[in-house]
């Protein structure tokens, strides 16, 4: 029993009993093997302990004066749900462990106790409090990991549709081009769904070969084709009750769509070497950066996969358009890169700041996570400078000095959309219609943006001039 104590060194297990000579018999039990001892003799007494100390877990009598074990493990579970108990009871019956169960008790001991029993007891209630932690922890990493950055109006919206997707059961298609964020947006829609504690998979369509894309979605028996030595669960299978993400759909191909369409019209799927089907509650989200309607037209994709997967389409934009949330970006890309490899903490100056946020991005927010990775690798200093980026040319700071010295996030992002639009109106000789369809954005809005900025005089005559 001392690798119990080793695992768990020091930890504090609060001992609630009304009579003394059980508490010290518990305390001298629980110090042997290194555990700390919390002592209440009433469950009034208890959660005043609680109210000062910290406990690990607690052993708490059924019986006893005053406020009985249930009451306390009632108020006990109500001010600290995360606090592993143990009921201990000298007259247990069913009746008063399923009640304890019920109100929260993780298990239930009966009199007169046995050290062994006890000591296995509190290494369970410590170890499944640990993994419970660590899941969360897990969670919680993962979530920062996947979350998605920017406050532009471009992901304002996205943001919008994924709150309307989340709560509903229907299919989602998200596009966008390569490294623009599809897999975030698929987790973000996940964890807002009823699904969120079921399982989320996700399959890369195009990089598992055709002659086995069928076995990974929806497995296989033993003896099914060649190689098939044991029986294989597929990805839809292990996604039951939670998300599937079919990620590259585009290159999926056409037989493996019908058996796609099957599972969503018909709740089942058939796994190689099965004659019978089998049935599944999945949510799926497809994700693609081809056009899909020119895939239809070239007979390369399903017209009704397609209208299958598009009842609620999100298209992400790619990172030349939402410019403004390029230093949040890189914020979180560099402190994400510090985590992983234990660097010292640096910044980006303003000048690298804002000939990141100039560059066209072809290879978008997964591009620009490359960049920041090298630069802070390569950087000698404490603050990453613009000849420190990969590519960068000291000699070409940014588009416009107004950028630099920007005192605020806020004023940085007016400047630099400033900049940005006046660059794309020179390019396009000051039409509005032309920037409006080059950066991808209604003229409507452009405007709105020209007129915010204070712009739309300056592009009327800069556009009379040229004509």
């Amino acid at each position: 029993m001392t690798v119990v104590a080793s695992r768990y060194p020091g930890a504090a297990i609060l001992v609630v009993d009304d009579e003394a000579a059980i508490r010290d018999a518990l305390r001298m039990i629980l110090e042997y093997e290194g555990y700390r001892v919390l002592e209440a003799s009433s469950g009034e007494d208890a959660l005043s302990v609680l109210s000062r100390a910290h406990a690990e877990a607690a052993l708490l009598d059924v019986r006893m004066k005053g406020m009985s074990g249930l009451e306390a493990l009632e108020r006990i579970r109500a001010l600290h749900p995360a606090l592993p108990v143990l009921m201990v009871s000298g007259h247990g019956t069913i009746e008063t462990a399923v009640s304890a169960l019920r109100l929260g008790a993780q298990d239930f001991l009966e009199k007169p106790l046995e050290r062994d029993v006890v000591l296995a007891r509190i290494a369970g209630l410590l170890e499944r409090a640990h993994l419970r932690e660590e899941a969360a922890s897990q969670r919680r990493d993962e979530e920062d990991r996947y979350r998605l950055v920017g406050d532009s109006p471009a992901m304002l919206r996205v943001r919008e549709l994924i709150a309307r997707a989340g709560p509903a059961q229907a299919t989602v298609l998200i596009t966008g081009e390569s490294g623009t964020g599809k897999e975030l947006v698929a987790r973000a829609i996940h964890r807002v769904s009823s699904r969120a504690d079921a399982p989320f998979i996700k399959v890369n369509c195009a990089a598992i070969p055709d002659d086995l894309i069928e076995s990974e979605l929806f497995g296989h028996e033993k003896g099914s084709f060649t190689g098939a030595t044991a029986r294989q669960k597929g990805r839809f299978a292990r996604a039951h009750g939670g998300t599937i993400l079919l990620d590259e759909i585009g290159d999926m191909s056409l037989r493996t769509q019908a058996k796609v369409l099957r599972a969503l019209q018909e709740g089942e799927i058939e796994p190689l070497g099965s004659g019978a089907p089998v049935r599944v509650d999945v949510r799926v989200i497809a994700a693609t950066n081809k056009d899909l309607r020119t895939e239809i037209a070239a007979g390369r994709f399903r017209e009704d996969l397609y209208y299958r997967l598009s009842v609620l389409p999100i298209p992400i934009p790619p990172l030349r358009e939402r410019r403004e949330d390029i230093p949040q970006l890189v914020q979180q890309l560099a402190q994400r890169v510090v985590e992983d490899n234990n660097f010292r903490p640096r910044r980006f100056s303003p000048a690298a700041l804002a000939a990141l946020a100039a560059r066209p991005w072809p290879g978008n927010v997964r591009e620009l996570s490359n960049v920041i990775e090298r630069a802070l690798i390569l950087a000698p200093g404490e603050t990453v400078e613009l000849d420190d980026l990969p590519g960068a040319d000291p000699t070409a700071a940014a588009p416009s000095g107004s950028w630099l010295g920007a005192p605020t996030l806020r004023e940085f992002k007016e400047r630099s959309e400033r900049d940005y639009l006046l660059a794309r109106l020179e390019e396009n000789g000051w039409n509005i219609t032309r920037t409006a369809q080059a950066i991808g954005t209604p003229r409507s809005n452009l405007y709105k943006r020209l007129e915010h900025h204070g712009l739309v005089r300056l592009a009327g005559a800069r556009a009379r001039e040229g004509a």
